[in-house]
């Protein structure tokens, strides 16, 4: 395992990763949980980036973003064991948790709104559970996007697990949410806290 870190290391070298939360497979492909993905997916499509790369049970894509060097990671191994991909791959690119950034969808929050932080609990995500346990560290940047609520009576469960209507319209939100991880390489945290929140 050493040598593959040190590998990594000397092949592709990295200012930032940024992960995006979901669970694989077409059956959750447009599922709200799977916000991550489908916001990473738009990132690397703007860029020109390709998930191609396979490790640590996650798809990896790397390239040059807002003149950063950085690597987009989808964990695939499902959302509550996101922190066994995470935490790995971190180490193997010589990257502290204050250069991960993790985005994920938040029920606290109404369909297209999006909210940086520099750090903070899990809030209760599994997905972001698992990746302060795995890291031992709340201290790592988070872009939640917000799914709104299920109605009165409705499992929660089954509303993240379940697709988009046709009626919601998530567009302004992934674009704003792409903006802002563009600002955040670009001109820091602080400043993109303060232009999107």
């Amino acid at each position: 395992m050493t040598r593959l870190f040190d590998f990594l290391r000397k092949k592709e070298a990295a200012d930032w990763m940024i992960a995006g939360l979901g669970n694989p497979g077409p059956e959750y492909a447009e599922n709200r949980h799977n916000v991550g993905f489908q916001i990473l997916d738009q990132l690397a499509k703007k860029y020109r980036l390709s998930f191609r790369a396979m490790k640590f049970q996650g798809l990896f894509a790397s390239g040059s973003i807002a003149a950063q060097r950085v690597v987009l990671v989808k964990p695939l191994a499902y959302m509550n064991r996101s922190g066994q991909v995470l935490a790995p791959a971190l180490k193997a690119y010589g990257l502290p948790p204050d250069r991960l950034l993790v985005v994920y969808d938040d029920l606290d929050l109404p369909l297209g709104q999006i909210r940086l932080r520099p750090k903070g609990s899990s809030g209760g995500h599994k997905g972001m559970a698992s990746i302060v346990q795995s890291l031992k560290s709340e201290e790592f940047p988070r872009l939640r996007v917000g799914i709104g609520r299920p109605t009165p009576g409705e499992d929660a469960e089954a509303y993240v697990l379940s697709d988009f209507s046709p009626q919601e319209d998530r567009a302004g939100a992934y674009e704003r949410a792409i903006d802002a991880i563009e600002v955040l390489l670009t001109e820091g945290l602080v400043v993109a806290m303060n232009r999107f929140n």
